[in-house]
C-alpha cells in the first residue's frame, strides 16, 4: 500500500516520522499548521500525520479545517496522551500518542489507508462499542447501551481491545 502513496506530516520535528519513508510513504513535511494547510492546498495527499500540539494554530483547529475541504481524506493525530476536550478529536480518524512509538503510529497509517477504506466499502450498519470513558484522567467503563453509534469508527471493539491490551495484529 505504502508505494507512491503520499502522506503529509504536520509535525514539530518531522525527522521522527523516518520510519514512515523507511515503510516506502512518500512524505510532505511541515512544521506548523499554516504551512501544512499551504501544502494540503497545494498538493495531493492520500493522508495526514497530524501533530496535536502545533503551536499557534493547534492541531485540532488544522485538521478541522482538512475535514471541512475533504471529509474523506484519513487524519491520524499524534499526542502527548489519550485526554482530550469534549469534541476535540471529532475530524480524526486515530488518535497514537508518543509513547505507543513509531511502529504503532506506521500501523495506524496503513490501517486508516487500507482497511478502513475496505470497511467503508462494505458499508457495515453502525455499531455500538463498549469501551473506556476518559474524564479528568480516570477511566470508566462503559456499557454498549450507553455508547453513542459510531457511523465511522475507525475501529471495532475487539481491534480497540487488541489496542489496549498490546496484542494488536495486522
Amino acid at each position: 500500500m505504502a508505494a507512491n502513496t503520499t502522506v503529509l506530516c504536520i509535525h514539530r520535528d518531522p525527522a521522527q516520522l523516518g520510519l514512515l519513508k523507511e515503510c516506502g510513504y512518500e512524505l510532505l513535511t511541515a512544521t506548523n499548521g499554516r504551512e501544512g494547510l499551504r501544502l494540503f492546498a497545494s498538493q495531493p495527499v492520500d493522508a495526514i500525520v497530524l501533530d496535536y500540539h502545533l503551536g499557534l494554530l493547534d492541531g485540532i483547529v488544522v485538521a478541522n479545517e482538512i475535514k471541512r475541504v475533504r471529509p474523506t481524506i484519513p487524519i491520524v493525530m499524534l499526542a502527548d496522551n489519550r485526554d482530550f476536550p469534549d469534541g476535540d478529536l471529532r475530524s480524526i480518524d486515530a488518535l497514537v500518542t508518543r509513547s505507543d512509538g513509531t511502529h504503532f503510529l506506521w500501523a495506524t497509517v496503513h490501517f486508516v489507508l487500507s482497511v478502513k477504506p475496505a470497511q467503508a466499502r462494505q458499508e457495515k450498519p453502525p455499531t455500538r462499542m463498549p469501551g473506556l470513558l476518559r474524564q479528568s484522567g480516570k477511566s470508566y467503563p462503559v456499557q454498549a447501551k450507553e455508547m453513542p453509534v459510531l457511523d465511522d469508527a475507525p475501529f471495532s471493539a475487539k481491534e480497540w481491545k487488541s489496542i489496549l491490551t498490546g496484542t494488536v495484529r495486522f
